[in-house]
């Protein structure tokens, strides 16, 4: 599984005349630098462009997913059985299937060449993954815990902010870590909004190295290299946090 991953990084630093060498060699004994300048050169706005709409997806769906997620978990709404339903059915959808749709909603408005209307289109993806997380979290949440607040005079939104979300931290950790990675490493609704603008993302980046007549293939690793980076390094950092329990700690025994 792994062998894929360091074969990316042996050709992005394999030069180029070595590149249709056979047989290859299975560690760059001449290593070459010239992908990753390539990459500082022409893939940077890319770059940035994925990072700003993995954060926007991050913002949104936190923004959606937790108040719903609190509201069917501690509010017990009208519908709520429902609506999960809903959320789960919404999750089966295949994401061309959603592309293909939001290709006509967004040409009649006029976004196809928005880097916030790809926020929107990930975020379809993230927020009903995110209600589910956040539901089973809350869920769990000792009912202590609102009880004391509302008698101390809280309100919902007050009980919301001050003491679940505190204690949803792994939730939001968990929620954030997806929605991010899936708006980072989404191609099929960049590739089909995107209408030849500016603002692409880098899975659009690297999408343009690859044609018939281009052989650049350090640059095209060396691009891979790169946009795995932050993707890796969110998964080493958040892992302790997805795989804690909501409310250790929350409650004295």
């Amino acid at each position: 599984m792994l062998f894929p991953v360091y074969w990316m990084f042996n050709v992005s630093l394999t030069p180029q005349q070595d590149m249709r060498k056979s047989p290859p060699d299975l560690f760059p004994l001449h290593p070459t630098f010239e992908g990753y300048r390539a990459v500082l050169d022409d893939q940077m706005p890319y770059l940035l462009t994925s990072l700003l709409i993995g954060l926007g997806t991050v913002a949104l769906t936190l923004l959606l997913a937790a108040p719903a997620g609190y509201a069917l978990a501690k509010l017990c709404p009208r519908g709520g059985g429902a609506l999960q339903v809903v959320l789960l059915v919404a999750q089966m959808a295949p994401g061309i299937v959603m592309a293909m749709g939001f290709y006509g909603i967004f040409v009649d408005l006029g976004l196809t060449d928005a880097w916030w209307g790809l926020i929107i289109a990930d975020s379809t993806l993230a927020v009903p993954f995110g209600v589910m997380i956040f539901y089973a979290f809350m869920t769990g949440i000792p009912a202590e815990l609102t009880a004391a607040a509302w008698i101390d005079g809280a309100g919902p939104w007050r009980t919301f902010w001050s003491v679940i979300l505190p204690v949803s931290r792994n939730a939001i950790v968990t929620v954030s870590l997806f929605s991010f990675l899936w708006a980072w490493s989404d191609f099929v609704f960049a590739n089909t909004l995107d209408s030849g603008g500016g603002m692409r993302p880098i899975t659009l980046g690297i999408y343009k190295y690859i044609g018939n007549n281009n052989q650049e293939w350090n640059a095209i690793m060396a691009t891979a290299v790169i946009a795995s980076v932050p993707a890796a390094l969110l998964l080493i950092l958040a892992q302790r946090y997805v795989a804690a329990g909501v409310t250790a700690g929350a409650v004295k025994d």
